[in-house]
């Protein structure tokens, strides 16, 4: 059982699954950070200093219904989500376009002669062998 396991987790896709979930992880904090730190507080100057998470609040004491901190998960996911397919788009072009030099020319079409003339080498490569 443990040697199956073993087998399992050591699989490639499982651990290019845990690189990409670490570094996922990773950038998610990053894009959290930028959206956070920079770009709503230019929103809440352009706004007038509308912070969300402070505002759209109803109800009373610890029952309280918050909308603006629902809003800002939605306008959070929404900034992550067009960051990381920016990224992923950048670096499709990027090995797309290392995919393209590595495309190799075909090899020319051989005549008769040439063809008869491999035949007779094999043979007699076969010959001596």
């Amino acid at each position: 059982m443990w040697k199956d396991f073993k087998e399992f987790a050591m699989k490639g896709n499982i651990v290019d699954l845990a690189v990409a979930v670490v570094i996922g992880g990773a950038f998610g904090k990053i894009v959290t950070s930028l959206v956070e730190n920079i770009i709503m507080p230019l929103v809440g100057v352009l706004t007038g200093g509308i912070d969300l998470t402070k505002s759209f609040m109803y109800g009373s004491g610890d029952a309280q219904v918050k909308l603006g901190v629902f809003l800002q998960s939605i306008l959070d996911f929404l900034i992550i989500a067009f960051a990381i397919f920016m990224a992923l788009r950048i670096m499709t072009k990027l090995t797309s376009k290392k995919e393209e030099a590595v495309v190799e020319e075909p090899t020319p079409e051989l005549d008769t002669k040439e063809e008869l003339l491999k035949e007779i080498r094999d043979l007699l490569k076969k010959e001596h062998a």
